[in-house]
């Protein structure tokens, strides 16, 4: 008995210490996720980019199903995804593997490891490709007031 009071104690305080409680006011904090690009590999050319935070980064809108990008790379010759706007998209899971499409346009495979965003264009549900892009984004948790 002893022990299930330690384990169910031990829960409690893993699971109450992950708060996102504002101190001050009491109420709960939203949180929005950036990710931030922080390279571009593969394509047909062999393509190794390499990006700064803030140059290319994505919000993902789960309640209205819309990407926003904020694309502040001005050279055209890099390759870096998609265009400042927002996007609607979608996400599907087929088979084990979760796949994003944007605009109607399936844009690749993804998984989140840690907090590394990889999107994989060269996994699609149709198949498998040698040409697409490898996009790597970092992710940034932001308080939303």
């Amino acid at each position: 008995m002893k022990k299930i009071v330690i384990i169910a104690l031990s829960c409690f305080f893993v699971l109450s210490s992950c708060s996102t409680n504002d101190s001050n006011s009491g109420t709960p904090q939203k949180v929005r996720y950036l990710w931030h690009l922080i390279s571009v590999t593969g394509g047909v050319a062999g393509v190794d980019e390499q990006f700064s935070l803030n140059t290319v980064v994505w919000a993902f809108d789960d309640a209205t199903k819309t990407l926003v990008v904020d694309n502040k790379n001005t050279d055209d010759t890099i390759e870096d995804g998609l265009d400042s706007g927002s996007y609607g998209y979608t996400v599907a899971d087929i088979d084990g593997n979760t796949y994003l499409t944007v605009e109607g346009n399936e844009f690749g495979s993804f998984e989140i490891s840690q907090n590394i965003l990889t999107i994989n264009q060269n996994l699609k549900s149709t198949g498998s490709g040698t040409d697409g892009f490898i996009y790597s984004y970092q992710v940034e948790a932001v308080a939303v007031e």
